[in-house]
Formats: structure tokens, sequence, C-alpha cells
């Protein structure tokens, strides 16, 4: 997914503000999430079209029509509506509009969860699902095997997640999935998830453990993250008894090294050098 910079930067922030105002059940959101990800799949298919849409010969009004004349049969009155607020804004590249439909359509589907009061749940559906694909060679060679067709990797994801996860993940995985749009499987999971965590302003710490961390643990590392960085910070905790003791940080590009397998490691580079 693109980042976003001038004016397709500002045109993406018009987009959440107007995404904010969307109302409707998590289930009436998750078919939006969907239907606008249908969409991105015809703009990728179709870049004729995606020329169209963000021609700057025409006006803002034009290009409404004409994806309102295009897809108003396809798509539900929610999602045509964020579908013609994208098209009216000005995109200096017509790949600009399907990456920011992408986004909407993954926000979307941050909301149902919202909604629901499951947007941890979300978060850590997706950060587990990618950290499962990492670790299991098999899965990784059926989800991304262009041999096998979509619908039946869409109903493995589907199999997969059955009563594991919100009603949200599942089309986020699916996406990324069958469309990663030149992303791996791992890294379009992991860009849904920096999404989503995004959405409450929050920022996403992955902790390596030799054990399990118990709540208070957690409260009490969540609490000095926030101090020391100046936000809300979501945990992804991966238990790996590599680490022998202590706690390994990776907040962005910076980690905190306080594992026992750390220090021995710098131990013998010292000894080394």
């Amino acid at each position: 997914m693109t980042d976003f910079h001038g004016t397709s930067r500002e045109a993406v922030a018009t987009l959440r503000q107007r995404l904010r105002g969307v109302s409707g059940t998590p289930a009436e959101l998750v078919e939006a999430g969907r239907e606008l990800f249908s969409v991105v799949r015809l703009l990728d298919a179709q870049p004729a079209l995606r020329r169209a849409l963000t021609d700057s010969t025409r006006t803002p009004d034009d290009r409404a029509a004409l994806a309102g004349n295009l897809l108003g049969t396809r798509i539900g009155a929610r999602t045509l509506d964020l579908v013609t607020a994208a098209v009216r804004l000005s995109w200096p590249r017509a790949r600009q509009l399907t990456d920011a439909v992408e986004q909407l359509g993954a926000l979307v589907l941050v909301r149902a969860s919202e909604e629901e009061g499951r947007l941890d749940d979300l978060e850590d559906a997706l950060f587990r699902f990618a950290r499962l694909v990492e670790r299991e060679d098999g899965l990784q060679l059926a989800l991304t095997d262009r041999g096998i067709p979509a619908d039946n990797r869409a109903n493995l994801v589907r199999d997969l997640l059955a009563g594991k996860a919100p009603e949200g993940a599942v089309p986020l995985v699916e996406q990324a999935v069958v469309a990663p749009r030149g992303l791996s499987v791992i890294e379009a999971l992991d860009t849904y998830a920096r999404l989503a965590a995004g959405w409450r302003e929050r920022l996403v710490a992955t902790v390596r453990t030799a054990t399990p961390l118990g709540a208070a643990e957690q409260d009490r590392l969540a609490g000095a993250l926030r101090r020391q960085y100046g936000h809300d910070v979501h945990l992804n905790i991966l238990v790996d008894p590599g680490v022998l003791g202590g706690l390994r940080v990776e907040l962005g590009a910076e980690v905190i090294d306080g594992t026992i397998a750390g220090r021995l490691d710098d131990a013998r580079r010292r000894l080394a050098g």
C-alpha cells in the first residue's frame, strides 16, 4: 500500500474523517468492507477505469457520476458513497485511488470490529495469523499457490478463522491471501494490523518473552512504553523460549533487547573483538 504524500495524503485524511461518520451494524460494515475490496480488485484489473476515475480534466461531479453509473448496481449505497467521495478528490497517480479505496475497505472492517467491541481481538487475530503463516511452510504454500483457485484459498482462510476471530478479520485475511497487491501475505497482514492500531492512534510493539506475561505485567509494560513514546501501545506478545529470559521489544525501527540471550550475544561479540 502506498505511503501517501502531499495532495494524496490530504485526500486520505479527508476520507478517514468521512469514514468516522459512517454508521451501520457490524454486519453491514463487514459487507461494505468486502464491497470496497471488490472495487479494489476491479480497479487493479482495469487501468483504463482507474485513469477515467482520476482524470483531472473531468470535474469531480463527472467522476462521481461515472463511478455511480459503473458501480451503482454492484455495491450498496454505503459503499458507493465512500467510493464517490474518493473519486471526487485529486490523486496525482491513478494507483493512489486504488490504494485509498483499499485503505477505506480495511478501515471499514476495523470499524466493524470497533462496533462489536472487539478491536483488540482483530489486531491480535491479524498478528497471530501472520505469525502462523511464517511458522507453517505448508500453510504458506497453500495460501500463496496461484495454481489453487482463489475461492479455495479464501475458503481455507474462513475455515481457519471460524469462531476464532471477529467477523471483520476474515475479509482482511482473505484480501491479504487472494489479492495482496505486490506484498507478501505476511506484509499485507502486518499492514492491516498497523492500520487497525493507527485508527485509535496507537503504536504497535512486538514483545518476545521466554514465558507468557500476566495481565499485570502487560499493563506495566504498556504503561512504560506509553510514557516513553507518548502514545498508547498495543502489545503483540510472542512466547519464544530462545530468549532464555527477559524481554525483547520491537517498536518500529527501535529494538529494546533486555533478554538473557541478547546479553550473551553481546558478551560473545565483546570477547571476539
